[in-house]
């Protein structure tokens, strides 16, 4: 490229000093030509553009947040090499580095790497390869654009997977399998064994213990092989941005956790997103299968700015649903939608499974609630106030009816939907 630079150079000042020495309109008709002609042999001399063959390979999919990389390779079936620019175009949302120098000779190929570092969660689609080749001169260059198919699936990043290792930990102790020796307060009965100071007087067993010569208790363990349905809430409430991120992603996080949790602990888990129709489905799936299904559907789920048809919802659930589960709904806490769109069908629900609804509190109307500065922030924070009254009554609501609810900021409600699961798998009420 130096070298077609220096030749492009010497080119138009040579072009200059023929217009010096000959100012008249003759002498500037004549630089004209040179020019033209000048142009002209560069275009005849620059490689083709169209005749260049792409083929690609690399990333298929990677988590929000980590490096990807694209190979793009390029052929050159023609006469001539081509030298020049290349940009691989993908979305401003890729992170892409997608501009190369390109040199190509004839007949032979070259390999370019893209690296991406995504920044939103979805499908990242390569637009198109556009190659600008150079004449040897460098005054002119022939440009074409080729269509070379690629996606990448941006997955959720699952940054609540540091939180799994300590509540299986809990998992364990509740089932009586690790060194603690916890008994498990399900309704699964486990075994028989002798009374120890401390024991539950009502788990004792009178009849094995009027067939031995001690006083026999009985023990339990969680219930196994119980039915978990996720149930996101794709509609309007979902698309209101919590930080730096929409409440669908910290809901998808809560839901992830929980789980992985609940495979890991026998139980068989569905996943359902909703707004006014089905965006993703995931059946009930093995252990070791589940997480990659689960994130494969969630990722190009996106909010969908109408109001969620509530009852088209619980109807699906109902449909998908036949013998008792644990429905996890994870959605907003506002009185309006929920009163008009949840409430009214919520028996239905209740009266098959047990319900948690799930929801993502925004930390920054906690922090406007103690606002007293000035005459702006005091009205801020009763504003505040009043949102917080409101999902408080709405809370309550909802526990008169037999709902759980889980109301806490992004980065806690993953954690805190895993214990409302496990106190429940401990209470026997799945």
């Amino acid at each position: 490229m130096a070298l077609t630079g220096r030749l492009g150079l010497l080119a138009l000042l040579g072009a200059l000093v023929v217009g010096l020495l000959f100012p008249s309109a003759a002498g500037v008709l004549g630089v004209v030509v040179v020019l033209l002609v000048l142009v002209a042999v560069d275009l005849v001399f620059a490689g083709s553009v169209r005749a260049l063959r792409f083929s690609r390979s690399g990333t298929t999919s990677v988590r929000l947040g980590e490096p990807a990389e694209v190979t793009l390779t390029v052929a050159n079936p023609g006469r001539r090499g081509v030298r020049g620019l290349l940009r691989d175009a993908w979305p401003p949302s890729a992170g892409a580095d997608d501009r190369h120098r390109i040199s190509v000779p004839s007949g032979e190929r070259r390999v370019f790497t893209t690296a991406m570092l995504p920044t939103r969660r979805g499908d990242r689609r390569a637009f198109r390869v556009t190659v600008r080749a150079a004449g040897p001169l460098g005054l002119a260059a022939r440009q074409g654009s080729h269509e070379v198919p690629w996606s990448v699936r941006v997955l959720p990043p699952f940054h609540s997977r540091k939180h799994l290792p300590s509540r299986l930990a809990r998992l364990q102790q509740l089932d009586g399998r690790s060194a603690v020796m916890i008994r498990g307060q399900g309704t699964e009965f486990d075994s028989l064994r002798e009374y120890v100071a401390g024991d539950d007087v009502r788990s004792i067993d009178w009849r094995a213990t009027a067939r031995a010569a001690d006083v026999m208790v009985r023990t339990w363990r969680p219930e196994r092989d119980r039915h978990v349905v996720l149930v996101l809430d794709t509609g309007r409430v979902s698309a209101g941005r919590v930080g730096d991120a929409p409440r669908l992603d910290a809901a998808m996080d809560a839901a992830l956790l929980l789980a992985a949790l609940a495979s890991r602990a026998g139980d068989r888990v569905d996943l359902l997103a909703y707004d006014r129709r089905v965006r993703a489905a995931v059946p009930g799936s093995s252990a070791t299968t589940l997480l990659p299904s689960l994130v494969n559907a969630m990722a190009p789920l996106e909010p969908s700015l109408v109001e969620t048809d509530s009852r088209g919802m619980v109807a699906e659930i109902l449909q998908r649903t036949r013998r008792r589960a644990l429905v996890v709904l994870l959605t907003g806490l506002d009185a309006a939608p929920l009163e008009e769109g949840l409430f009214p069908v919520l028996s239905s629900l209740t009266s098959r499974h047990q319900v948690i609804v799930a929801s993502v509190a925004d930390l920054r109307v906690a922090e406007m609630a103690s606002g007293r500065g000035d005459a702006e922030a005091v009205y801020d924070a009763a504003a505040a106030e009043r949102t917080l009254a409101e999902r408080a009554s709405v809370t309550a609501r909802l526990g008169r009816r037999g709902v759980e609810v889980v109301d806490a900021v992004p980065e806690d409600l993953p954690p805190a939907l895993a214990d409302r699961y496990l106190a429940l798998k401990a209470a026997g009420r799945l």
